[in-house]
């Protein structure tokens, strides 16, 4: 049986949607696309419809107007993301001020400390590696650019919501219960207990996403109070003690602001 078998299709009318409604058909398409960004492994129809809150006939609609931009593939039962995300994110990493501005950054930051530099941006409730400069020990785990990640672990997670108020960071939480990132009695007070002290500038995290592995991490400084952007230093466990890692935090600030003036500079 087809993934059509599974609807009774719905005639669709020649004429276009109109304001609002467009907007909303807009919004639905996104957020199967997102839902598929998400997902590790193909989906059926009716996983999608069900995660989004769509009938069937509306979600197969979406699915086939996707496809025809070739963001989304299908084999036999199953939708994935499809192959026309790779021109657009290689025009990104390309063109985009902020991957550009980085690199230089971190390749530095790479060399003078030895360890792993990493460039994330926060997109939503989840943050995205979007550069990367591998250090002298190779790291226990493939990481991809793109990657989406949550922000309640992980250094680079953590510093990107840190000085957060409460109630933003209560939406953080039961976004990541939401998705799955953490257990369903996850709280606001399990948050703050990992987030960094008052007064500290920087992350500490160790196995905590990846086992294994050690990060800190600093925000990228910006002129509003609303942090989008952190780089990491990650080392393997055994490659470095917590001692030998933090005393690398200098270097760490000195390449978030130099990459902040950067991006002033550029207009960012």
């Amino acid at each position: 049986m087809t993934a059509a078998d599974e609807v009774n299709a719905s005639p669709v009318t020649p004429s276009q949607p109109k304001g609002p409604a467009t907007m909303r058909s807009l919004s639905r398409a996104l957020d199967v696309f997102e839902q598929l960004q998400r997902s590790d492994r193909p989906q059926r129809l009716s996983d999608i419809a069900r995660a989004n809150g769509m009938n069937l006939p509306t979600t197969l609609r979406i699915l086939r107007a996707l496809q025809d931009y070739g963001l989304v593939s299908q084999t036999d039962k199953y939708y994935r993301i499809g192959p026309a995300v790779l021109p657009a994110a290689r025009s990104f990493l390309e063109t985009d001020p902020l991957v550009v501005a980085a690199r230089p950054v971190l390749q530095q930051l790479a060399q003078q400390t030895t360890l792993t530099a990493s460039l994330y941006t926060r997109l939503g409730y989840d943050r995205v590696l979007v550069a990367r400069v591998d250090g002298e020990d190779p790291l226990r785990y493939d990481l991809p650019l793109g990657k989406r990640l949550p922000l309640t672990v992980g250094a680079a997670g953590k510093i990107l919501i840190a000085g957060l108020p409460h109630e933003h960071l209560q939406r953080v939480v039961d976004a990541a219960v939401a998705q799955g990132q953490e257990p369903s009695d996850f709280t606001l007070a399990d948050l703050e207990r990992r987030l960094p002290g008052k007064g500290e500038d920087y992350a500490f995290s160790a196995d905590e996403r990846a086992t294994g592995v050690m990060s800190i991490a600093a925000a990228v400084p910006t002129s509003s109070s609303e942090v989008s952007e952190s780089i990491a230093l990650t080392t393997p466990v055994e490659a470095r003690t917590h001692e030998e890692l933090r005393a690398a935090v200098p270097e760490l600030r000195r390449a978030a602001r130099r990459l902040s003036e950067l991006l002033i500079g550029i207009g960012q």
